[in-house]
């Protein structure tokens, strides 16, 4: 098992990551119980797979451990839904020192940690993530949310985790499709951070069926990790992380969320920050078709017809976005990103061509 530290002061935690660590979760040394009540969120499909293991060798070593379930896909980060989890935990009989295992992708790690963030005005959470992206991105960094209809996350908070379990052997349980799309943000840390990962990543992806995820996941938590202790409220540093987000998230607003998962869309976002980033003369023409090269040999769907000024309206609400300028981030060498606030919305809506 490896362990890599967030480094917070009092609010730091440690990310441990190892094959079949679900198989030893009650002997993890951060879990500290005191006859709390414990309350696994998660999808009805993952509790079948894992679960259910988890929860009964929790309770066969003395932890008093429930169950909530949500509906799958990211239209149950809602309030309904939010409300639903609330009112279990109180008739769980829930208090300010129980604990909640946040078990399953990026949805439950947001809805989970908003819950988490805001019942009891705060009590204790841990990450399981089991899917790549949340493993690489979503359940490190403390980020929660929920979606309304005029967009993503525009609900939530910074709120981190007790602590991040990653079990890489859980991804055999994942379609290649859920899997694929995760790689994604593996790419994102060494366009962003990394020339010699990003590299690696491109030879990797020749035998994508080969990719040695338990290496790529070590390397893009390290490389977040070092980012979120550096700038944990997104002030400054912390912003590069939205390589490719801008317009990622405007298409999972724009298609809906359950037409297009979440590291599709941030791959076709990359593929468009990446031409904003050729033409306002930061990347060169040749950077700029390496990348991507490389983002294509993941495979991804075709974007069909849309609207551009109603993609446009999404991109607008962005919380990036500040008195009227458009945060992007942009690439200025593969390996180095940076913070751009005056890109014009002209050249966002000419990037929508490369989506085609």
């Amino acid at each position: 098992m490896k362990t890599i530290e967030v480094n917070l002061r009092e609010r730091s935690y440690p990310i441990y990551i190892g094959d079949n660590l679900y198989k030893e979760i009650d002997h993890i040394p951060i879990f500290k119980n005191i006859g709390q009540k414990w309350v696994i969120i998660s999808h009805h499909i993952i509790m079948e797979i894992i679960g259910n293991k988890i929860g009964s060798l929790l309770r066969s070593s003395g932890f008093d451990c429930e169950n909530i379930i949500v509906p799958e896909g990211d239209a149950a980060k809602n309030t309904v839904e939010y409300s639903k989890i609330i009112s279990q935990l109180v008739k769980f009989g829930c208090d300010r020192k129980s604990v909640i295992l946040a078990l399953g992708g990026g949805v439950i790690g947001d809805i989970a940690g908003f819950v988490a963030s805001s019942f009891m005005r705060g009590i204790k959470y841990y990450q399981i993530p089991t899917t790549l992206l949340s493993m690489v991105d979503s359940s490190i960094g403390g980020k929660t949310g929920l979606n309304i209809p005029e967009g993503k996350n525009l609900i939530g908070s910074f709120y981190q985790p007790a602590g991040v379990l990653i079990d890489p052997k859980a991804l055999k349980t994942l379609p290649f499709d859920e899997v694929h799309a995760g790689i994604s943000e593996i790419i994102k840390y060494g366009a962003i951070q990394d020339k010699i990962f990003l590299n690696n990543i491109d030879d990797w992806l020749n035998d994508i069926n080969s990719f040695p995820f338990l290496e790529a996941i070590l390397k893009s938590c390290k490389i977040k990790s070092k980012i979120i202790s550096k700038d944990e409220h997104e002030n400054d540093l912390r912003k590069i992380l939205n390589f490719g987000h801008t317009i990622g998230h405007a298409l999972e607003a724009y298609f809906g969320f359950e037409k297009i998962r979440h590291g599709e869309a941030v791959a076709h976002g990359m593929i468009c920050a990446s031409w904003i980033s050729k033409e306002t003369g930061n990347l060169t023409d040749r950077e700029y078709q390496k990348l991507c090269k490389i983002i294509k040999k993941v495979p991804l769907p075709n974007i069909r017809e849309f609207d551009p000024d109603r993609l446009m309206g999404y991109i607008k609400l962005d919380k990036k976005n500040e008195v009227g300028d458009f945060c992007f981030i942009l690439l200025n060498q593969l390996g180095n990103a940076i913070v751009e606030q005056n890109i014009s919305e002209k050249l966002i809506i000419k990037s929508f061509e490369k989506l085609k």
